[in-house]
């Protein structure tokens, strides 16, 4: 078979601060014409970092590859970069990156940008036109999405907008398709729409791929030959069920969860009657609908909420966290003997937030504070007191009640978001240190120690940069954050979907430990079954915004499993 794309001896230094990291030592492989290959490591071990060469977005140190004609070395010019990044396309793992516009039109964007070198769209009376919708139709419909064609990218779920970016990256005609994490964020169903949509084209025209993905499952239904890359070296290649098995000899075993004793449930949240509709206008219909959701969530259990992708989870979520509001019914909390509605204003609403810690399936710590900086911050907004301390401020400052507890709810935002809301109450950022302010060094130290422990995770990471810290102290470390000031609730919006198999058992058992040590009651959003079968007491499934069934998590997960017609877990 003729090589499509040859790496070899590829090696590639990055320098953090005074240190020099390898990321990759002397890397070789080839790719044949109309091959699926596999890369599988752990977080950290050089695989988006050689994807990113290979697609012509980072230089390396030694070596060279060559892709079909066009070869490149660490002294090629520029002209040579700019043609690799032309005859490859990615799709990058939590990419999001769309057009305010309807789906057919981003794609569309894309086929047109090949002509005139920049994303825009053709003019109505361009001889052509309607062939360049066709063309772009039929991306859309190869990744399934041709029932959304006329949906704006705010209303898609994280799975859909992946699947408009491989669309867009498929309009390219690239030499070689580089999947980063493909449909990593998805559920069952879309990741079988994906997988088996790359398979088709991977057959039908011969299009070569190289996948980077930590999840054994992808690899064992996707390609015919994998790699296992780990401190920036080739450990072993062949045969994929082989090289899985070697790989996953390094996973630790699993902690076993905690015990809930039947007869002495406490209910921590009611959710009651939720209803809710989101319309959109250009398709003249529903988009979502909740009618009347009803369940709870128990002290001290985890429980996961599990379903396709566009069936509410993260709208529930945001409804959860008091983020959204629902248009009918209420959501309730346990706070000193009674049940405060999140949904409307209430004097210990602010108490209640304080309980709550969150992590977003887009978290992201700050690349500009170390941890402890980040922490202290942390430890100012949820901390004992800070409540009343603030509102003495707040008092001084002549802010309400009513607009205090609307900037409070505004903290637990991510930041881009956060900013957004203050300045429409008139607010700069400076506020959140006016009103919160950070936690001294020692204090934080202090509460970090137990935290840390129970995470395992090292203290001298206190004094990092997040640039500093692998995939899986990254995660750990903002989850650090957001336990430090021990809450008694943790709620969770798929923050693990890009973890290796062992660094993810690593943060399943330290959820356990947290579950068991603290007694935290935690809610999580997964697509990740195999993590939610591990992680849970106890599963919700919900889909088009009904309830389906709850239980025991091996039943409730495969239901979804037979209802995706999800062939690559069975």
């Amino acid at each position: 078979m003729t090589n499509m794309l040859e790496v070899n001896n590829i090696a590639k230094e990055y320098t953090i601060g005074t240190e020099k990291i390898r990321a990759l030592d002397g890397v070789s492989f080839n790719v044949n014409e109309g091959e699926i290959v596999g890369l599988i490591g752990r977080s950290g071990g050089g695989k988006s970092t050689l994807l990113n060469i290979i697609r012509g977005f980072e230089t390396f140190d030694e070596g060279s590859l060559k892709l079909d004609d066009l070869l490149v070395n660490p002294d090629s010019d520029k002209e040579v970069f700019l043609k690799l990044k032309q005859i490859t396309a990615i799709h990058l793992q939590r990419s999001f990156a769309l057009w305010s516009d309807y789906v057919v039109n981003d794609v569309l964007r894309k086929i047109y940008s090949l002509r005139i070198g920049y994303e825009g769209l053709p003019p109505k009376d361009l001889p052509e036109y309607e062939d360049l919708v066709e063309e772009a139709m039929g991306y859309v419909r190869m990744v399934g999405l041709q029932d959304k064609a006329k949906h704006v990218d705010y209303v898609l779920s994280g799975g859909e907008k992946q699947r408009v970016i491989i669309a867009r990256q498929l309009a390219k005609k690239p030499k070689i398709l580089l999947l980063d994490e493909p449909a990593t964020m998805a559920c069952p169903a879309t990741k079988q729409e994906i997988f088996d949509t790359l398979k088709k084209v991977n057959s039908e025209a011969g299009l070569a791929m190289l996948c980077a993905s930590h999840l054994p499952e992808v690899h064992r239904y996707l390609v015919d030959r994998l790699i296992w890359l780990d401190g920036g070296k080739v450990i072993l290649e062949g045969d994929p069920e082989y090289v899985i098995s070697e790989f996953l000899k390094g996973m630790p075993d699993p902690i076993p969860l905690s015990k809930i004793e039947p007869g002495k449930r406490e209910i921590a949240i009611k959710v009651e009657d939720v209803s809710h509709r989101f319309y959109l206008i250009s398709i003249g219909g529903e988009t979502l609908r909740f009618d009347s959701l009803n369940f709870d969530i128990n002290v001290g259990e985890i429980t996961s909420i599990i379903g396709p992708s566009g069936a509410g989870k993260t709208v529930l979520w945001k409804m959860l966290c008091g983020f959204m509001f629902p248009k009918e019914g209420k959501v309730l909390y346990k706070q000193d003997d009674e049940w405060v509605n999140m949904s409307q204003y209430h004097k210990k609403r602010m108490a209640v937030r304080r309980r709550i810690g969150l992590m977003f399936q887009e978290f992201a710590l700050s690349p500009h504070e170390t941890i402890v900086n980040q922490l202290a911050f942390k430890l100012g907004v949820k901390g004992q007191h800070v409540i009343e301390e603030a509102q003495e401020r707040a008092e001084e400052l002549g802010i309400s009640e009513n607009v205090l507890d609307t900037i409070y709810q505004i903290v637990d935002m991510p930041e881009t978001g956060a900013k957004d809301e203050l300045e429409s109450l008139g607010f700069s950022p400076d506020i959140l240190g006016v009103l919160f302010p950070r936690f001294p060094r020692t204090e934080t130290v202090k509460y970090a120690e137990s935290v840390f422990g129970a995470l395992d995770l090292s203290m001298d990471v206190l004094d990092k940069y997040p640039q500093e810290l692998s995939g899986g102290e990254k995660v750990r470390a903002m989850l650090a954050i957001t336990l430090a000031p021990k809450p008694d609730i943790l709620l969770l919006d798929e923050p693990f979907g890009d973890l290796d198999p062992i660094t993810l058992r690593d943060i399943t058992n330290s959820l356990k430990r947290i579950n068991a040590e603290f007694g935290t009651t935690i809610v999580l959003i997964s697509h990740h079954l195999d993590f939610v079968k591990e992680v849970s007491h106890r599963v919700i499934l919900i889909e088009d915004g009904e309830f389906i069934m709850e239980g025991k998590p091996d039943v409730v997960c495969d239901e979804l499993i037979q209802r995706a017609g999800a062939v690559y877990l069975q």
